[in-house]
């Protein structure tokens, strides 16, 4: 019989990795980062909301990009910054209130046809890259 042992470094390294990642945590955001944090959130989420409303562009792409940044300067996600950052103090709230906000702007812009001839996605990629930008620049 060959019976595989018990993965013990597994968990030995899995713990580790927990307990690093919570002290990590440990030491609270300025509120200057904190702004900064929610700032890039919107940001990334209107602009996912553009690309999805309004060029059928449904990955999320900008999210996705802001998340793997917070996860690895800040150990957080955007989920954790929409809990613990924004106003409302719960991501489905938060989520909700932007994408009222997005809709009634494209709205008064008459709907996708006049945002794109505002040029609105390329202000939302601007506020996207500045708020990058700022956040690759912390230390």
């Amino acid at each position: 019989m060959n019976a595989k042992p018990f993965p013990i470094r597994r968990i030995g390294l899995a713990a580790g990795l927990l307990l690093a990642a919570a002290l990590a945590q440990a030491e609270p955001l300025d509120e200057q980062t904190g702004q900064l944090l929610v700032n890039a959130v919107e940001a990334a989420y209107a602009l996912d909301l553009f690309n999805s409303r309004c060029r059928s562009d449904q990955s999320g792409r900008r999210t996705d990009n802001l998340n793997k940044e917070l996860v690895s300067r800040f150990r957080m996600t955007v989920l954790d910054v929409q809990d613990d950052l924004f106003p409302e103090g719960y991501y489905r709230d938060a989520q909700a209130r932007m994408q009222r906000d997005f809709l009634a702007r494209l709205r008064a812009m008459g709907g996708c046809d006049g945002a794109k001839q505002a040029r609105l996605r390329d202000e939302l990629t601007r506020r996207y890259d500045t708020a990058m930008g700022e956040i690759a620049a912390r230390p």
